[in-house]
């Protein structure tokens, strides 16, 4: 009779490959760095595509806050063009400018300029000139591109042309105002440019602020600008009284203004005084012309002159040697 084989009932079975704890596929490292799994395909593509909408809303954004003119920009020197607009400040005061720049110089650009684009690379100044012109100062000084070689700007779109221009006078108005001839020049630059239609409508647009009485005396300096522009050496400094005269004197008298350009740019003017007391002289009544037998008629306080046959007699306290020296020095100068 076969002997039977005793089995162990506690015997452990054999060890199996597969485990019940065990996953049915592997899993592998992303990279090879523990602890982390591959992500499906189709989740890196909808995160792919979030990154690349969130970059592409960004960049967006930042287009249309510079488009704006919401974003300060940092500008290159040279890209800017200060004489894209003509300027309606004819001087600056030194004094002004000086304190500009040692502002800029401690405490750097802290007012934006406006500027418009001409293309790649170049932008035209529309307000901001002092600054732009003072930042230029600084780095022609000082050789500082880091600090000196950019500038703050905001881009402004005008749609036309106009809306520079108004920009431009309001800020001048607004930040230190200008002088009755440059508000006339503006306007008479704008009209000779096409810019406006008419005097009129400049008048309106650049000045749309301004009570009438002020744009009827920028309107009445218009002659005063078209009669002497090129030839006054201190245009800026003609006051307000001054100017209306010469301007009505202008319109009653069409040959003044040529007859006047053509002394002051013969003989210009050593400074404003003098070209405001060459102006006031010439709005002065004339004198009846002197004839042989006529009353003495006085030139200057203690000194007259009458008229005979054939010659001029000063008379009076101040015809002295002096006078006499003055006049003969002033004779050789004439050409006969």
């Amino acid at each position: 009779m076969a002997k039977r084989k005793r089995l162990t009932p506690f015997a452990e079975p054999p060890a199996s490959p597969l485990q019940e704890d065990s996953p049915m596929f592997p899993t592998y490292p992303l990279g090879y760095a523990g602890g982390h799994t591959r992500s499906a395909p189709i989740a890196d593509m909808a995160g792919a595509a979030a990154a690349t909408a969130a970059m592409e809303e960004m960049a967006a954004t930042l287009r249309q806050a510079r488009e704006q003119g919401r974003m300060v920009l940092a500008l290159p020197l040279p890209q800017i063009e200060a004489g894209h607009l003509v300027r309606d400040r004819i001087a600056t005061d030194p004094d002004e400018m000086a304190a500009l720049v040692e502002s800029l110089r401690a405490r750097g650009q802290q007012t934006p300029i406006e500027v418009v684009a001409l293309g790649p690379d170049r932008y035209g100044l529309i307000s901001g000139w002092r600054r732009l012109t003072a930042l230029r100062q600084l780095l022609e000084e000082s050789g500082d591109g880091a600090r000196y070689g950019s500038v703050l700007a905001l881009l402004r779109q005008p749609d036309q042309a106009l809306d520079a221009y108004v920009a431009m006078v309001e800020e001048n108005e607004i930040r230190v105002g200008l002088s009755f001839y440059e508000r006339a020049r503006i306007v008479a630059k704008s009209v000779e440019l096409g810019v406006f239609d008419s005097d009129k409508s400049a008048l309106r647009a650049l000045f749309a602020a301004a009570s009438r009485a002020k744009r009827s005396k920028v309107g009445s300096f218009l002659a005063v600008v078209r009669a002497l522009d090129g030839a006054l050496r201190f245009p800026e400094t003609l006051g307000e009284r001054l100017g209306l005269q010469l301007a009505q004197a202008l319109e009653a008298d069409p040959t003044l203004g040529p007859r006047l350009a053509e002394d002051l740019i013969a003989r210009p003017p050593a400074d404003a005084g003098a070209e405001q007391a060459r102006l006031s002289r010439a709005l002065a009544p004339a004198k009846p012309s002197l004839t042989a037998g006529s009353e003495p008629q006085e030139t200057l306080p203690g000194l007259r002159l009458r008229a005979e046959r054939g010659r001029l007699v000063l008379e009076g306290p101040r015809a002295d040697a002096a006078l006499q020296a003055r006049l003969e020095d002033w004779l050789k100068t004439l050409e006969w």
